[in-house]
């Protein structure tokens, strides 16, 4: 298991010091499955104010298609031969195609009638609740038969600096036979892994960092929580691995618990430094891939120049899949384990 670091030292004559010479360091750090890299640089205190949520929210409900009168009038349902009583209900949650699909079966899952939930509220119930009923959708649609029943994913953009165009609380939500990119090198990379060691990547990686415990956060049950060595996210990432889980229909009931522990509690800590807007997606292989590991991803999301709503995807990001982190992410681990401890 390498974490492997390249160093660098810009030197410039620094206006701020009467132009006096200035080596300012940055790293290039390379993720130990892919060899995807990661910059860690423009060094900064992790610390933004938070906006006026009742501002920021006030009458978008209004036309709201997620609110409780509406739901169930404007949004399509699943063919009876899917699913017989076309959408899945659990009190106020509810699961439905997308009208705008990504995929063959690409759906919403509304997580609550309330139209915003603050980030202080969005407590672990509430998202294990949630996850259990995507993942009765995911067993039902196995069930079925269906082929696009291979990998089953759960995508979480919360608030606008995290692309989501709709404030009410909602969930994406993928069953497909196409993997995503990164996801895609991930499993690739960790079946040759597994050919070359005879082991499996994501125990060796649970091993490795809880040995090292620089980035280790907590473990809950078999799910074991890291601050991502090479994030994606420029305030960094928290990794939620299931050890012996290699597809989401590999998680049991009791699996559910501890992740959406970990999700609150990385919320949690974000909403500390002013960071209220997150990414969280489900990273899986299909079933019986022995070489995979299910993980999650949670990755902070805020804009650069809040008054301007600057996003924190650049050209770097965008083109290069180049991702840039402002703070080491073994620091970051120090903060947020103040949460997770």
């Amino acid at each position: 298991m390498e974490f492997r670091v390249e160093t660098k030292e810009t030197v410039i004559l620094d206006p701020n010091r009467d132009m006096a010479r200035t080596v300012i360091p940055s790293e290039i750090r390379y993720d130990p499955l892919t060899g995807r890299t990661a910059r860690i640089c423009h060094f900064m205190k992790l610390s933004w104010p938070l906006p006026d949520f009742g501002e920021m929210t006030a009458g978008t409900e209004q036309h709201c298609p997620f609110c409780p009168d509406k739901v169930l009038k404007v949004t399509p349902m699943f063919p009876k031969e899917l699913l017989p009583q076309g959408r899945i209900r659990d009190g106020d949650r509810v699961i439905f195609p997308n009208l705008a699909p990504y995929d063959g079966l690409s759906c919403v899952a509304v997580m609550s009638g309330r139209h915003f939930i603050p980030p202080d509220e969005l407590q672990a119930p509430l998202i294990r609740d949630n996850l259990a009923m995507c993942l009765e959708f995911f067993k039902a649609v196995d069930a079925s038969g269906h082929p696009e029943s291979v990998f089953h994913l759960i995508n979480w953009n919360y608030m606008p600096p995290s692309g989501s165009s709709i404030i009410h609380p909602h969930l994406q939500v993928f069953v497909s036979s196409h993997a995503p990119n990164l996801m895609r090198q991930e499993n690739r990379a960790a079946r040759n892994y597994l050919e070359k060691t005879g082991r499996n990547f994501w125990s060796d990686l649970v091993r490795a960092e809880e040995e090292s415990g620089e980035r280790f956060l907590t473990r809950l049950n078999r799910t074991v929580w890291l601050s991502s060595f090479a994030p994606l996210g420029v305030a960094g990432d928290v990794v939620g691995i299931v050890e012996g889980a290699g597809s989401t229909l590999d998680l049991t009931p009791e699996d559910l618990n501890p992740l959406a522990q970990g999700l609150a509690r990385a919320v949690k800590a974000y909403l500390r430094m002013g960071i209220y807007s997150f990414n969280m997606n489900f990273f899986c292989g299909q079933k019986g891939d022995d070489s995979a590991g299910f993980h999650l991803v949670f990755s902070p999301r805020t804009y650069f120049n809040q008054a301007l709503g600057t996003p924190d995807v650049g050209a770097l990001r965008n083109l290069f899949n180049e991702t840039v982190c402002m703070d080491f992410p073994e620091n970051i681990a120090k903060t947020l384990k103040q949460d997770f401890e």
